[in-house]
């Protein structure tokens, strides 16, 4: 599997930038919008989270019960990661806008 694309600070802040720019060239730039930009980017960090969860314990995690007892169980990280998505998607639909072009570098590339 490929690595998550982790941005920088400064990656992060030009999503940011960009979304608000959006927000001002529709002419809907308030207090109300600019918090929901920032609930997006929060949510954005959380998904990048979910993904390094994913990519570091893969998609079923062993558990133990007891001492001899042992399984596996989904990742739990799956469920949220579509949530938090769906959220997202939520949120720039709402509002009108368009994903950055700076996310494509925040994307996983899964190698086969």
């Amino acid at each position: 599997m490929g690595g998550c694309g982790v941005l920088s600070r400064s990656g992060i802040r030009k999503i940011k930038n960009n979304l608000l720019q959006q927000l001002e060239d529709k002419k809907i730039k308030n207090d109300y919008s600019i918090d929901l930009v920032k609930d997006y980017m929060a949510f954005w960090e959380i998904k990048n989270a979910l993904i390094e969860d994913i990519e570091e314990k893969g998609v079923s995690i062993k558990y133990q019960n007891g001492e001899n007892q042992f399984g596996y169980k989904k990742n739990d990280s799956i469920a949220e990661l579509n949530k938090v998505s769906t959220q997202m998607l939520k949120i720039l639909d709402h509002l009108g806008l368009k994903p950055s072009k700076h996310e494509d570098k925040g994307n996983v590339n899964i190698e086969m």
